[in-house]
């Protein structure tokens, strides 16, 4: 069966870059990794184990001790003094330097004594400084008053403690209780002559964890009783010769920083970000590394006598671990070619073959997930049967799309570098991750766009009042997510994913949906009460909702999210001026983007005297001035400016990176956020600035392909003769625009970062960085709405 000529040359570009895929895997150098690590000793005999020995890349040199005591077994001790130790077991966990509170224990931090009166799943009360204090996770409470908020706090926090105070326990925000300090203010618990943070309370699932805090700033000795319950299968072993004296009160007391846990009843051990599953037999202890392991590249390695490694090679190319998996692409496929031609199975074959490429992607996160992942091949070969899928029908096959699929595929490029040229095991995880999303979100736009044709071939409609109570649930559920990832997770999101992407797309469509009514009210025959009352039905949910995403955006202690809000907004604003011909607003807001660039301007002009009295925020402009001065967040963007100046014009390799293919990565690898802020400064320095540029171009073009398509849609619309139709083209011309506007945000704030244009802010590249997220809920969705406002090609 021969493919169509224009489907062949569609797919041009795209296998091209596969193919650059398939070769990169193929040089990729044999690697090899410790499948286990076997310690033995005998009975009071100690280990020390670090980097080296454990195959953890980012462990300490001396990282741990292990002991075979007697009595109590094998037992652990942290000697890191930057990083904990993390005991599993079935139903609990214990962290190094830290314990969980019980009813009728007792603390002591220097010569303070707190006793624990009472604790619970929700409350914990603590004696001591003359009061008694109350926490509930979030508040804390002095003889039972809330402590009022310190001094020079910024207004974010402010606000989250209002927030607290207001709302019922259960939908407050979790804030850790700090000891320390010389005041009695907001979450801190003031303590005389010793240092604020020299120890911690948290609320955790199974109740409060106290551990110490500040290892940098000569730490004040936390001690508890060597007797106190714990309710953990992981109990503390017996002190550590020359503690730190106890309280001449309390019973015999060790210092929570160096104390041993008991690997009974524990099944894993997290060092660094490398996990171990445990596991004992006599007198030998056997770790084996799941993740995060380091790759060698021949299987030698000085070990000491009682210790030994297990070794296994890197798989690249042995499609596993599921063959299934592979069985599944292989009928999708099947399936896709017998949709190609014009026959009474074609409808039915494509459904089928979408739905089991979605189950193929749904089932390589899964085993991600479940910490076996495919190999690169199967990944490979599953991020190219989403984009044949997507491709394969002929009103997919248009130059937004083609655009749409070579960037995807640099992206994926880009990505399969960095896990082959990494050291490390778990650097594939962005490509296969990728790699997993594109296909399931692939999967659902193809569903889309065949329901989509199957309704309008029926000539079936959605009613104006079901399309908004959709878009309204839409909305609900975005803020959902942003409620989980404020509840339960963090500024990285919650669950491994972020739920602000599937808030962009919600807010642009919901902002679209009441910009395309707002067209129609000219012409509407209603008094101008009426027209107050539907402009504030209409405006008070996208302005709800732009309130409530920048409530959420603001507690990541970055200006990053608000500036793309702001920079959707205003193309938002002018794609209306656009639109209904407003010559006015188009040359006000072209003026405020010339205002921005020359408040840019004079922000590198500025002296650091004005920045510094801007407080939090100022630290992100002294960075972009004086990077040298900054030794964390300075050495990243300096590390990116290095990096792309050892790429120069042709490449780190001066052949535009295709010698280096699946070979190491070099020192590009060292900057932080490699994968995502600063993917930019990595592929730079891997293909050059000509393969920058030539991204750049696909970039723009790409925007204006989405433009097109808006004014497309406009056009539709003016030409359109009922208000049904005239609705829907002005809403995919709102849709289209608002979302290239945040991919116009992401483009820009991650070529300002990576080129030090912008101040140091941290966005992903849409297409580039390893973003699943960002690729499932907000990219592929674009592309599907795209391909089903375009006009119907099934015919040609």
């Amino acid at each position: 069966m021969r493919l169509p000529f224009r489907f062949a040359a569609v797919l041009l570009i795209p296998a091209t870059l596969f193919a650059l895929q398939a070769l990169a895997i193929w040089r990729a150098p044999a690697a090899w990794q410790a499948a286990s690590i076997d310690v033995r000793l005998a009975q009071g005999e100690s280990i020390e184990l670090g980097a080296q020995q454990l195959a953890a890349p980012q462990a300490d040199r001396r990282h741990l001790r292990l002991r075979r005591d007697p009595q109590q077994g094998w037992l652990v001790q942290n000697l890191s003094s930057t990083h904990q130790l993390l005991l599993q077991g079935p139903n609990t966990e214990q962290r190094s330097g830290s314990i969980a509170l019980q009813a009728g224990q007792t603390f002591q931090i220097s010569d303070q004594v707190f006793t624990v009166e009472a604790t619970g799943a929700r409350q914990l009360a603590l004696r001591g400084a003359g009061s008694r204090w109350d926490y509930d996770g979030a508040t804390l409470y002095r003889d039972g008053q809330r402590l009022t908020t310190c001094p020079q706090t910024h207004w974010p926090l402010r606000l989250l403690g209002a927030w607290n105070a207001a709302v019922p326990q259960w939908l407050t925000l979790a804030r850790p209780l700090m000891l320390g300090g010389n005041l009695y203010c907001d979450n801190r618990l003031g303590l005389p002559a010793i240092a604020a943070g020299s120890a911690v309370v948290r609320k955790e699932r199974h109740g409060f964890q106290l551990s110490a805090g500040n290892p940098d700033d000569e730490p004040v000795a936390l001690l508890v009783p060597m007797q106190s319950p714990l309710q953990s299968p992981l109990q503390l072993a017996r002190p550590i010769q020359g503690a730190a004296a106890p309280h001449p009160d309390s019973q015999p007391a060790q210092d929570v920083r160096q104390q041993e846990l008991a690997l009974a009843g524990a099944t894993a051990l997290i060092v660094g970000h490398t996990r171990f599953q445990l596991s004992q037999q006599g007198d030998t202890l056997s770790l084996r590394p799941e993740r995060h392991v380091r790759l060698y590249a021949a299987p030698d390695l000085a070990l000491p006598a009682n210790l030994s490694w297990q070794w296994q090679q890197r798989h690249l190319w042995h499609f596993s671990p599921v063959p299934p998996l592979l069985w599944g692409l292989a009928a999708s496929l099947v399936c896709l070619l017998l949709a190609l031609p014009a026959t009474r199975l074609r409808n039915a074959s494509a459904v089928m073959a979408t739905i089991l490429l979605g189950v193929c992607g749904l089932a390589a996160l899964i085993l991600q997930r479940l910490g076996q992942p495919p190999d690169a091949a199967t990944s490979l070969a599953l991020a190219a049967s989403a984009l044949l899928l997507w491709l394969a029908a002929p009103a997919r096959q248009t130059p937004l799309n083609l655009l749409a699929a070579s960037l995807l595929a640099i992206g994926l490029l880009s990505q399969l570098e960095l896990g082959l040229g990494a050291a490390e095991s778990s650097w594939l995880r962005y490509y296969q991750k990728s790699a997993a999303m594109l296909a399931i979100g692939s999967a659902g736009g193809a569903l889309w766009h065949l329901w989509a044709q199957q309704r309008a071939a029926l000539r079936l409609h959605l009613a104006q009042q079901r399309t908004e109570w959709l878009l309204a649930s839409f909305a609900a559920v975005a803020l959902g997510g942003l409620a989980l990832q404020v509840l339960l997770g963090d500024e990285t999101g919650v669950f491994d994913l972020q739920p602000v992407e599937l808030a962009k797309l919600a807010l642009t469509a919901l902002t679209a949906h009441c910009l395309a009514l707002r067209f129609n009210w000219r012409h509407a025959q209603l008094s101008l009460a009426a027209h107050g009352s539907r402009w504030l039905q209409l405006s008070a949910p996208a302005l709800l909702f732009i309130a409530l995403l920048g409530l959420a955006l603001v507690q990541v202690d970055d200006f990053s999210p608000l500036i793309l809000l702001l920079v959707w907004s205003v193309c938002m604003a002018l794609a209306y001026a656009m639109a209904s011909a407003h010559r006015g607003l188009s040359i006000a807001l072209v003026c405020t983007g010339l205002g921005a660039v020359t408040a840019i301007a004079t922000l590198r002009l500025m002296g650091s005297d004005e920045l510094i009295r801007w407080g939090f925020y100022a630290e992100r402009f002294l960075v972009w001035l004086h990077p040298d001065q900054h030794p964390h967040t300075g050495q990243q963007l300096l590390a990116g400016a290095q990096a792309i100046a050892e790429g120069g014009w042709w490449g780190a390799d001066q052949r535009l990176g295709l010698t280096s293919l699946g070979h190491a990565a070099g020192q590009a690898l060292r900057i932080p956020a490699v994968q995502d802020d600063f993917a930019v400064s990595f592929f730079l320095n891997r293909h050059g600035l000509l393969a920058g540029l030539g991204l750049w171009v696909l970039q723009a073009l790409f925007l204006l392909a989405l433009l097109q398509a808006a004014r497309s849609s406009l056009g539709m619309a003016n030409q359109a003769r009922n208000f049904r139709h005239a609705w829907r083209g002005r809403f995919r011309y709102f849709a289209l625009c608002g979302g290239a506007a945040f991919v116009l945000g992401h483009f820009l704030l991650s070529w300002g970062t990576n080129l030090a244009i912008f101040p140091i802010m941290g966005q992903p590249m849409s297409f580039l960085s390893a973003g699943g997220s960002h690729l499932l809920f907000f990219l592929c969705p674009l592309l599907a709405f795209s391909a089903i406002s375009a006009p119907s090609t099934e015919g040609e």
